[in-house]
């Protein structure tokens, strides 16, 4: 079992930035995929980023890659999201979620085996 919790989310204006934590507990933090998801309102929920357990890779959608950087801490069980650059269309509840047996490249949420509570982005314009 894996418990995962969200932190970080708000409102912030076009341009700025804000950093989402996962905290994780349970099962060993270091030996599994991590990643990123969202979902807008009337929307599916889609994949953001993921992360390998040794941070040597890691991987991006296309929206968010090089405004977006997806970070761990094995030693802490913590999982990041650095987000510059925000905007409108980034606001979604965010999602943190763990893959036991998979890929850095699993964008498929059925994927993922652990999901966080999400927490609520807002981006201004």
């Amino acid at each position: 079992q894996v418990q995962l919790v969200e932190s970080g989310g708000g409102l912030v204006q076009a341009g700025g930035s804000l950093r989402l934590s996962c905290a994780a507990s349970g099962r060993s933090f270091s030996g599994y995929v991590m990643a990123w998801f969202r979902q807008a309102p009337g929307k599916e929920r889609e994949f953001v980023a993921a992360i390998g357990w040794s941070s040597s890779r890691t991987y991006y959608a296309g929206s968010v890659k090089g405004r977006f950087t997806i970070s761990r801490d094995n030693a802490k069980s913590t999982l990041y999201l650095q987000m510059n650059g925000l905007k409108p269309e980034d606001t979604a509840v965010y999602y943190c979620a763990a893959n036991l047996h998979g890929f850095v490249t699993d964008t498929i949420s059925s994927r993922y085996d652990y999901w966080g509570q999400g927490t609520q982005v807002t981006v201004s314009s």
